[in-house]
């Protein structure tokens, strides 16, 4: 037995939709509920090294908080890991999770496959990559780099939020604070 999780958009006729899937025999049953975005809103990913991940996410919640109350729903999730492989495997996995807008990368030193996956992450999507000022070539492309851990939280959540004034876009390519 299992069960399945389906986010839908453009559904011209949900009851039609619903009906058909009650037509296949192996289906036992079917829930509606509210979608994730509304109910969880946008998600900030903050990936890299324990400690840096902490503060990036210390700025990002309580950013967050401000912007939540306000009535945006951004949610963050953080994943301390470390090493190459294991960081890149993450950063790959974003493109697969559901109302990312936006990757912290909180390390010391990031590179090689690491910024293969950014590569490939932001040519299949929007996502804005956020990185703290850090030796190895992912810096290269990330749209905003910040030594202060806090302040990279902060802004993530200002680069997403639809409450703030802040727009990532209009500083340009790669910036550095």
């Amino acid at each position: 037995m299992g069960s399945i999780n389906l986010e839908l958009e453009h559904v011209e006729d949900i009851d039609d939709l619903i009906k058909d899937l009650n037509n296949i025999d192996e289906v036992k049953s079917i829930e509606l509920h509210g979608s994730q975005l509304d109910i969880y809103g946008k998600r900030i990913i903050i990936v890299g090294g324990g400690a840096q991940v902490s503060q990036v996410a210390m700025g990002a919640i309580t950013e967050a908080d401000r912007h939540n109350i306000r009535g945006e729903r951004i949610s963050i999730d953080t994943i301390p890991l470390v090493g190459e492989r294991s960081l890149a495997e993450a950063v790959e996995a974003i493109s697969r999770l559901p109302r990312v807008s936006a990757l912290v990368l909180a390390g010391s030193l990031m590179g090689g496959e690491i910024t293969d996956a950014v590569r490939k992450v932001k040519k299949e999507s929007n996502l804005i990559v956020i990185s703290l000022n850090m030796p190895g070539s992912v810096t290269d492309y990330a749209d905003l780099i910040i030594t202060d851990p806090i302040q990279a939280g902060v802004l993530a959540v200002m680069s997403v939020a639809d409450t703030a004034v802040f727009d990532i876009k209009r500083l340009g390519d790669n910036i550095k604070f």
